[in-house]
């Protein structure tokens, strides 16, 4: 606010977490410039429904409890046609309120201060005219005094627009002065150092944090929350030269916020750092930083070292298992997997059934994996409980005969669909000659979920078991076709835009794909894994009395030699 006063200052950036006083500061900019300094204001919003919300809860009830505000704009519940709730007119200028998906309202009058909010948000066109900010700068052109305020959490690295707009500026943080060293740091989640207990109860995991403390990267003493939060603070440029341009930039995250304890933060951290989503929520709006994939894993050999001797066809631990077949025009290529507690897998069985789509035959071979019984090492047997087909390609009526002649047996067919923010079981369609159900998934929610899990070094939820036996098929080529793409920031008529792009030098990717349909059969099925560990305890301690031989009718009503446990 103070450099909004500035007049060397023309453009002032805020990348920052959510609820520390962002929008407070656009207020009082806004209350600043209609009582000591009127003139044309424009405020933007990501699209014009949130720009109506905001004027109704935030800009009226400031400008009615604000008594010189409240003398200078007239109320938009009266007649006059000057004060709406996207327009608020007062002597000397004006406050207009639009969206940035809405072209008209970026396009018209001139304007001295503009102030766009959530810009990460803000769609890559105002209908067909280009960036909606830069449609709103010119507005300012006419103007010597203008200024320009962006604020927003950010979104993803490399297409976040308000974290290109920090780099152009000063990129100060907010650093706070250790009590040991006297040296300024700024506070990341890093240098928190804390303790925790873990609580398991009716399949869900919660955390009890305690002795949160902040560790002085400088000199190594540790200080609590109450400590630093008392502690002098300032901005420290990282980009000083950027006041030739008249530009400042400023990042702060939730670890100043007098809103967000410590605590709270390293809760959410825990809840959070083992699903992908949540975690890239967490990052953005805790950490007020952009999401990136780190530590993508370049080189298959990680995952060929780390293979293991399974004593049997299913380890101890897989409670469930799920298939996925996908189609080429000579083969069918599958993967089995099993799933335990947390949704660690197990790597079962990967291979290719060479044979056209087209022929009985190669439908029968697969036949042969899909049903039959895979066992322990006790003779506990599990069979496959949903298998999810690609019906993509040259043969999508033959999955879709094959899927509905199985149906009772949990088999279906999938199509994938790509775009950011797509669930990974995203909708069944019935659109089709068969009248099946047709899963469509969001794949590259998938790839990124299943990437990661790749990154996780130590067994325990979400981790990847693979076995070492040769004749399970997960070889090299299979890791590398597991590794075989990665997101990247690519332009897209004109727009920056993610996409995932294969980086393998033969293109083949059916083992990453295998393994998204494998985890997508398992989101359909949604099993209870306590109850399914205690289905298949009963049939092995059963199994262990010594009793007399059980028939084959006593056999089968436990549910695990000729059928799945659940």
């Amino acid at each position: 606010m103070d450099c909004v006063n500035d007049p060397k200052i023309e453009k002032v950036t805020v990348m920052s977490s959510s609820q520390v006083g962002k929008s407070e500061i656009i207020n009082n900019i806004i209350g600043y410039y209609i009582d000591i300094d009127p003139c044309p204001i424009l405020l933007i919003q990501p699209t014009v429904d949130i720009a109506e919300d905001y004027s109704k809860r935030r800009i009226s009830p400031m400008i009615r409890d604000t008594e010189v505000l409240a003398e200078k704009v007239a109320d938009s519940k009266t007649r006059d046609i000057n004060n709406t709730i996207l327009m608020k007119v007062f002597p000397g200028g004006f406050l207009a309120m639009g969206g940035a998906n809405s072209p008209a309202g970026l396009a018209s009058r001139p304007i001295r201060v503009l102030l766009c909010d959530e810009v990460d948000r803000y769609p890559d066109s105002a209908g067909n005219e280009g960036d909606p900010i830069s449609l709103a700068e010119k507005r300012t052109t006419t103007f010597f005094t203008r200024k320009k305020i962006l604020v927003s959490t950010p979104t993803i690295k490399g297409i976040s627009r308000i974290e290109q707009e920090y780099d152009l500026g000063t990129q100060e943080k907010w650093c706070i002065q250790c009590p040991g060293c006297g040296e300024y740091h700024f506070i990341e989640l890093r240098d928190i150092q804390f303790k925790y207990q873990k609580h398991e109860q009716n399949k869900k995991v919660t955390y009890t944090v305690n002795k949160v403390k902040w560790r002085c990267p400088s000199c190594l003493n540790e200080y609590d929350e109450y400590t630093m939060k008392k502690q002098p603070a300032r901005w420290v440029a990282e980009n000083p030269s950027a006041l030739k341009n008249g530009i400042r930039s400023f990042r702060l995250n939730s670890f100043v916020s007098p809103w967000y304890s410590w605590k709270r933060i390293i809760q959410e951290f825990l809840e959070s750092k083992n699903d992908p989503e949540r975690f890239k929520v967490f990052v953005n709006t805790m950490l007020g930083e952009p999401w990136e994939e780190r530590g993508e894993i370049e080189d298959e050999a990680v995952l060929l070292e780390r293979r293991e001797e399974y004593e049997a066809e299913l380890p101890e631990g897989v409670l469930i298992l799920t298939a996925a077949v996908d189609t080429q025009d000579d083969r069918l290529e599958y993967e089995v997997v099993g799933w335990g507690k947390g949704e660690e897998s197990w790597g079962i069985e990967k291979g290719i059934i060479w044979g056209r789509p087209d022929d009985e035959n190669t439908w029968q071979m697969l036949d042969d994996k899909l049903f039959k019984t895979w066992h322990f090492a006790d003779g506990t047997g599990l069979v496959i409980a949903c298998t999810c087909i690609d019906s993509g390609g040259h043969y999508t009526e033959e999955v879709y005969r094959y899927c509905g002649e199985r149906l009772q047996k949990r088999v279906f067919p999938i199509k994938g669909q790509g775009g950011d923010g797509i669930p990974l079981v995203h909708k069944i369609s019935r659109n089709n000659k068969y009248k099946l159900p047709l899963i469509m998934l969001g794949v590259d929610a998938g790839k990124t979920t299943v990437l990661q899990r790749l990154k996780i070094k130590k067994p325990g939820p979400k981790y990847c078991h693979f076995p070492l036996q040769e004749d399970r098929g997960y070889d090299q080529m299979y890791f590398k076709g597991l590794i075989s793409e990665k997101q990247v920031v690519k332009k897209v008529k004109g727009q920056l835009v993610t996409v995932w792009e294969n980086i393998s030098k033969d293109k083949r990717n059916e083992p990453l794909d295998l393994r998204v349909y494998a985890l997508s059969a398992l989101r359909l099925v949604k099993p209870d894994f306590e109850m399914l560990e205690k289905r298949l305890k009963e049939v092995t301690d059963d199994q262990s009395k010594p009793t007399k031989k059980r028939s084959k009718k006593a056999q089968k009503q436990y549910g695990c030699v000729k059928k799945s446990v659940i």
